[in-house]
């Protein structure tokens, strides 16, 4: 969205997934816990679509603590399984993050989709992958280990 700074919406701005957790707004809960709220996404891409959310507001990867990321994919998991087990009839599951503009993320506040799927359900990834060369694979790798390397 053009005028919108890289790390998302001003601070300024009211944080729906926030206001959620804090119960001062209207969501179909699933489950919530002291560190995560699970509901309905609103404009779901299937029936069952599931947001994970953490408590404490956070905007991306970059802020997520691990402890509660590792929250946020457990509670995904058990999201996952229940969806499958559920009356809905999942035959499957997509997990996705959208960290950042770029990556599709609209709500400035990190979470986790569960997607239910289904035969004929329409949903699609329009990806076309290109194989890369050994050195470029080999030249990213390098890259993402000096990064490693280098974490506060």
């Amino acid at each position: 969205m053009a005028g919108m700074p890289e790390n998302g919406p001003s601070t300024d701005q009211p944080c729906i997934f926030c206001a959620i957790s804090a119960g001062e707004a209207p969501a179909s809960v699933v489950h919530e816990d002291e560190t995560v709220v699970v509901f309905m996404d609103l404009n779901p891409v299937t029936p069952g679509h599931l947001l994970v959310v953490p408590r404490e507001h956070v905007v991306g990867f970059d802020d997520l603590p691990a402890g509660t990321g590792a929250r946020v994919w457990s509670v995904g998991h058990d999201m996952a399984r229940a969806l499958r087990r559920s009356t809905m009839g999942s035959e499957g599951t997509n997990i996705l993050v959208c960290d950042g503009e770029v990556a599709f993320q609209t709500v400035f506040h990190f979470h986790l989709h569960v997607i239910p799927r289904y035969s004929g359900d329409g949903w699609r990834l329009n990806i076309e992958p290109r194989e890369r060369e050994r050195s470029v694979l080999d030249d990213h790798a390098k890259a993402v280990r000096e990064a490693l390397r280098s974490k506060p």
